[in-house]
């Protein structure tokens, strides 16, 4: 019997999630009763035996990412007087959960992004009627608050019309931090049954990897948290923060350093190319953030054994233009040209 069929036997699903049958779409948001799945990958991707790698697959909330779980955390943290819109800076992912929710709950909202992000994510955002969707002239990812996205609505939030907003702000919302804690990290656990080893997550605000391995580091403290970041400040991985080397003041505030073991860093090309081969080898399309993260858990593999977990915060189909670049009009990869 499987470590996955001996599981199911344990866990008590609802007949309702069985049947796949809810009363509103933000019921769909992965639950430990509902969870997102884990697939292994194979050894024609993960030639290392020893060291078996589980992606988790959160493209399967209903939104598309990860970001659908701290969207309703934060939407249900927040009060919303009748003519109070909601505004988030946002990468996309984020902004595209709370914009599906806001809409479900007849809330106005507005989102501001770097205009660097995939035209794909702007072309959603706008699909979901966003009251205005912002466009902010800078890197991906900032290295001061008051700039870029962050910087717009920070500067809406102290001017005059501050008072018809309400800011979930995820970048310190500690909400952000419990919906992994209370959801994502039980998920995890229990799908394994427990032998996770490494567990692999980017870092960002700092959400996942911290309500992750907090859960984890809890049930089992020498479970070993390795976080991934961008080798350059300047680069090409949307969602994904360098912080290596940053002042106190300009780390990411819901970062909990306490708990992660290890902080490795990955260059955009290895992180395209990484998900172009996971595509190609085990047909799983995935964003160019999980490409990042599995390049680092397969160079790991090659020194370490026991069994990783690794998230995969979206797939591919937000990213096509910006994996373009990565595929000869032939169809293959530069890296194997």
């Amino acid at each position: 019997m499987t470590i996955f069929a001996k599981i199911s036997k344990k866990l008590n699903v609802s007949t309702k999630s069985q049947l796949r049958v809810f009363e509103s779409i933000e019921e769909l948001i992965a639950t430990p009763e509902n969870p997102t799945p884990l697939v292994r990958l194979s050894e024609r991707f993960n030639p290392h035996r020893n060291f078996p790698i589980y992606l988790k697959l959160e493209r399967y909330n209903p939104f598309g990412s990860i970001k659908d779980r701290i969207a309703l955390s934060m939407l249900e943290g927040v009060k919303i007087k009748e003519d109070q819109y909601i505004i988030e800076p946002s990468s996309g992912n984020t902004g595209i959960g709370l914009s599906a929710l806001a809409n479900a709950k007849g809330i106005p909202i507005e989102i501001a992004v770097p205009s660097r992000i995939p035209e794909e994510k702007k072309i959603l955002l706008r699909l979901l009627g966003v009251n205005n969707l912002w466009e902010a002239d800078d890197d991906l990812c900032p290295s001061f608050p008051n700039e870029g996205a962050r910087g717009l609505v920070n500067g809406i939030m102290k001017g005059k019309r501050r008072k018809r907003f309400i800011n979930p702000n995820q970048y310190e919302n500690h909400l952000n931090v419990q919906a992994h804690y209370r959801t994502t990290g039980p998920e995890i656990w229990e799908q394994t049954q427990g032998k996770i080893d490494y567990f692999f997550g980017a870092l960002g605000t700092g959400g996942t990897i911290t309500g992750v391995g907090r859960y984890l580091k809890k049930r089992n403290p020498s479970v070993k948290i390795i976080g991934v970041e961008p080798a350059k400040a300047e680069h090409n991985l949307p969602g994904m923060k360098r912080i290596s080397d940053l002042t106190e003041e300009l780390k990411p505030k819901i970062l909990d350093y306490s708990i992660i073991d290890q902080i490795l860093e990955v260059e955009d090309d290895d992180a395209y190319l990484t998900g172009i081969q996971l595509a190609r080898k085990n047909g799983i399309l995935v964003g160019p953030t999980t490409g990042a993260l599995l390049f680092v858990a397969i160079e790991y593999a090659k020194e370490h054994s026991g069994l990783a977990v690794v998230i995969s915060p979206d797939d591919a189909m937000k990213y096509i233009s910006a994996y373009a670049p990565y595929v000869r009009e032939d169809g293959i990869p530069k890296f194997m040209s």
